[in-house]
């Protein structure tokens, strides 16, 4: 068994490029974990490929560090707020958390969110002012702030009474003292480690107890579940019990929770995490960080007992609920098939089966649809990249429009979630971003200078209102603006939000487009084609100029004849064609139309493919809102 004394288990937490993973880096190369000649890139813990394409963190990842005999578990989470998920379930199998805060900017939203989790679990968190080496650094403020925050959130004497250390995560130094700065180095940070955070309290002696906090799955060995044991010590192949327990109503852990099965089980495979590997074992004991598999289900708050008794079993984790969704849909455009793999709904279900296993925050619901199922997360990001995921796995299918989920409250009044919504833009852009969220109907709530041709503005905005804004807020603000948001609740409903203002331009023929019809198209729309690419009947080809949609056809050639024409030798000019992403097309399109995914395209086309069709429809439905009244889509939760 190793000495519970000598174990420290810490989450690393902040917003989105404070610089966690960074860090990580540093403490690898502080504590020699891999050879010097071994080959080690930059953001290691970031190992998947769409985090090193964005830059950020998608799922929270363990590591394992020695220091002076020291093990010190390391769990690095996400930033960004749509991944908040991965954040909540980790930080129950912590004693403590490096709470990283960027000397320019300060406190942000996510960085409120994640100490207040971890203040309601009664941790001590350990502040850490980083990048504190760059131009216009605010490092008094930073530290004012971050205090400020702790009283707000209710901090107790103890935890607002928080240990601090400045420094560099990307230069590997840290100091408690910026005007001593000499003895530069990662040995402050990991000395505050060992005497800040407490050893795990817990009995090595007892039967064998552990919750599971984290998922993963392995084709052969099936669902692996992670936790921390909590007491005693379990052999490889000794039999325990599983137990499952869930809140009364996810939409209000208060209410409490019940039992709701128990099943015997046996640990077949083991492990611990040393460095980024991890290390089969024959035996785990209390304290430590450990991966166990073995029992034919495991879910996310399970309880793992050597006792029989169900009173052993442990409230299940609060993982907050989803607040968008959308509908998968089968692909059953004209070009299925041609660029990947075309799926049925089976086929489509069973993969986002294997995503719920390891993916906490997300929800799939069958609402009796013979052509997909809706999918609920957490944002738009979250959504997007559980879709990237798929099309680089050479799946075909279609998306809707993202909409919040609504919940009614006792009155029956519908409520929506609300985000605040920080921002910070150079000053000659604050009067157009004012001027577009109040349209989206955003509340200012603050406004403040720092002094360096900077302007930090908060709204508190219906996450409706978010929803296409981001590419509209990078053109507005060249660029040069930041933001972000965080779920703050949900209120009363804020009534119609227009997020697009212009029609589309509709293909209402199949072929490859020519250049000669796409110059006359371009002088009255925005061109999302390119010349020579193929397109099919209902398919989106551009933006139009106006708020109505204008059916046409791209693959119209020029006529040819026996005369020599005029403009013979006048070449064809045409615009640089709008390429959408596919969170830009998630963003743009609208209720009556869809983004087919592809593994090599993106297109945006309408529901339904058909001209006429499409006109029919639109009556039937204009007739349906004339005969009742039009209410918000209201999804139980």
């Amino acid at each position: 068994m190793i000495d519970i004394a000598k174990i420290r288990n810490l989450a690393i937490v902040a917003h989105i490029d404070h610089g966690k993973t960074t860090l990580i880096d540093s403490v690898f190369k502080a504590t020699q974990t891999f050879r010097e000649n071994q080959e080690v890139v930059e953001r290691l813990m970031d190992s998947n490929e769409l985090e090193r394409e964005r830059g950020i963190t998608i799922r929270s990842k363990h590591c394992t560090v020695s220091w002076n005999d020291y093990l010190i578990n390391i769990i690095d989470t996400p930033g960004h707020a749509d991944f908040s998920g991965e954040v909540e379930r980790v930080l129950s199998m912590v004693d403590s958390v490096l709470l990283l805060v960027d000397a320019n900017e300060g406190p942000m939203p996510q960085t409120r969110y994640v100490l207040m989790r971890a203040l309601k679990l009664g941790l001590r968190p350990i502040v850490i002012v980083n990048k504190v080496d760059r131009p216009n650094s605010r490092v008094d403020f930073t530290l004012n702030k971050t205090f400020d925050l702790f009283i707000e959130l209710g901090a107790t004497d103890e935890q607002a009474h928080f240990p601090v250390l400045y420094g560099s995560g990307l230069d590997g130094w840290f100091v408690k003292d910026l005007d001593n700065v000499e003895n530069k180095g990662m040995e402050p940070l990991f000395q505050m480690i060992i005497d800040e955070v407490p050893a795990p309290q817990v009995d090595q002696d007892g039967d064998f107890l552990m919750q599971v906090s984290s998922l993963d799955w392995d084709d052969y060995k099936g669902q692996i579940g992670c936790g921390r044991v909590l007491r005693g010590s379990l052999k490889k192949g000794e039999e325990f019990t599983r137990m499952v327990t869930k809140l009364k109503d996810l939409s209000a852990p208060e209410k409490g929770w019940e039992f709701v099965s128990a099943s015997k089980v046996k640990g077949i495979h083991m492990w611990v995490t040393r460095g980024l590997t991890r290390v089969e074992t024959d035996e785990i004991s209390a304290g430590d960080i450990v991966w166990l598999a073995g029992p034919p289900e495991i879910g996310i708050g399970d309880t793992f007992s050597k006792n029989e008794e169900t009173g052993e079993a442990l409230k299940p984790l609060d993982i907050e609920e989803p607040t968008l969704s959308m509908f998968f849909l089968v692909n059953n455009g004209p070009f299925s098939g041609q660029d990947g793999t075309a799926i049925m709904l089976r086929q489509l279900k069973e993969r986002l089966v294997r995503e719920l296993r390891v993916n906490v925050a997300l929800r799939m619901e069958d609402v009796g649809r013979s052509d997909g199922v809706k999918v609920s997360g957490r944002g738009e990001l979250h959504l997007a990249i559980l879709i990237e995921e798929m099309r680089r796995e050479g799946l075909e299918f279609c998306i809707s429009r993202p909409e919040v989920i609504t919940r009614l409250d006792e009155s029956g009044t519908v409520l929506e979630p609300m985000e605040q919504l920080i921002i910070d833009v150079p000053e000659e852009h604050q009067g157009v971003i004012i001027e577009k969220l109040a349209k989206r109907k955003g509340q200012l709530t603050t406004v403040e200078n720092s002094g360096t041709n900077t302007i930090r503005i908060e709204f508190e905005i219906p996450t409706r209102g978010l929803i296409g804004y981001r590419s509209e807020f990078m053109t507005d603000t060249r660029g040069l603006g930041i933001m972000a948001s965080r779920l703050v609740g949900y209120g009363p409903w804020c009534g119609e939000i227009v997020s697009r203002s212009k029609g589309s331009v509709i293909s209402m023929e199949t072929g490859p487009a020519t250049a000669y019809s796409l110059e006359g198209l371009q002088e009255r729309s925005v061109i999302f084609i390119e010349p020579t690419e193929k397109i099919y009947v209902g398919q989106i080809v551009g933006e139009n100029a106006r708020n109505m949609d204008m059916t046409c056809n791209p693959t119209k050639r020029k006529n040819l004849t026996n005369h020599r024409a005029a403009t013979k030798d006048i070449a064809v000019k045409l615009d640089v064609p709008r390429k959408m992403t596919l969170e830009q097309a998630m963003e743009w399109i609208r209720a009556d139309e869809l983004v087919e995914v592809t593994p090599k395209s993106i297109r945006i086309r309408k529901t339904i493919l058909d001209f006429d069709d499409r006109k029919r429809a639109a009556k039937k439905l204009l007739a349906l809102d004339e005969s009742s009244s039009v209410m918000p889509s209201r999804t139980p939760v």
